[in-house]
């Protein structure tokens, strides 16, 4: 790990205008009737589907991302994933806005886990319009070695069942290619089965964690209209495969005004937890 000191630190600058179509894209794959458009506030986390990676074909990987050693580290580990975000919403970004993204890589540490060596790396991302800021976020991603062939997944922790409402979602090989195609996400475990049966071991294409999220706010945002989200943090605990129904839930408000969400599937294996807290 020594060798990745030098990328702590390390800091990447982009700019671009928030356009319309990607807003729409994400409005109807949500099944929303209302049609983005110019000056109309994205929705939660579409922040994600600005500043798609866009390196030429020439530079991605195998595994469809883009080949390692540029902004992020060179990481030995062939399997990396996307464990969770903590997301403060700051301000509002609209459609029309220009926008400046700031990464900087935060931290890079190793663990020794049940399957192996996992490298853990933190990239802090603010973005700013010109009003000035309107959303920060840590962001962690994992990078783990394949399991032996043979090796059977960890158990499922249980879900919790105090849910206030429940959303059931089908997640169907077209609701993948969508949102895939909204965030120009080229990984191959989200829509090529044969590489994610054959190379990485899951028996069917695996749901993004962002478009689980992303349900998931959609689901709460549907109650809770006209209060604004401040803070919204979430962490992977188990893939969810295609073709598997499940359902993002919710339960009431704690103390703190704070809303626990999850998803689970209908076996009530928890999937996804999260955490949602809104402006007093």
């Amino acid at each position: 790990m020594d060798g990745f000191h030098d990328w702590i630190g390390r800091e990447q600058v982009q700019e671009e205008r928030c356009d319309a179509w990607p807003m729409r894209g994400l409005a109807a794959l949500l099944d929303h009737e209302a049609v983005p458009g110019p000056g109309d506030e994205i929705l939660p986390l579409a922040h994600w589907l600005l500043f798609a990676p866009s390196v030429p074909q020439s530079r991605i990987g195998s595994d469809g991302h883009p080949q390692r050693g540029g902004f992020l580290p060179p990481i030995a580990q062939p399997r990396r994933m996307w464990a969770g975000s903590d997301i403060r919403f700051i301000a509002p970004i609209r459609i029309g806005d220009h926008v400046r993204k700031t990464s900087r890589i935060a931290g890079i540490e190793e663990k020794v886990g049940r399957t192996g060596t996992l490298v853990f790396v933190t990239v802090e991302n603010v973005y700013e319009t010109d009003d000035g800021p309107a959303l920060s976020e840590a962001q962690t991603l994992v990078y783990r070695e394949a399991p032996p062939p043979g090796e059977l997944p960890p158990g499922a922790r249980a879900a919790p069942t105090e849910a206030e409402w429940t959303v059931d979602i089908e997640p169907d090989p077209v609701l993948l290619f969508r949102y895939s195609a909204v965030t120009f996400n080229a990984h191959r475990i989200h829509y090529d089965a044969p590489y994610a049966n054959e190379i990485e071991d899951y028996p069917r294409p695996v749901v993004h964690g962002q478009l689980i999220a992303t349900l998931m706010l959609d689901g709460l945002g549907s109650r809770r209209r006209g209060e604004r989200l401040q803070r919204f943090s979430f962490r992977a605990q188990r893939p969810l495969l295609c073709d598997t129904p499940f359902a993002v839930e919710g339960a009431r408000p704690g103390e703190d005004g704070a809303v626990a969400l999850w998803s689970r599937t209908r076996d009530g294996a928890l999937t996804l937890s999260a955490t949602a807290e809104f402006a007093a």
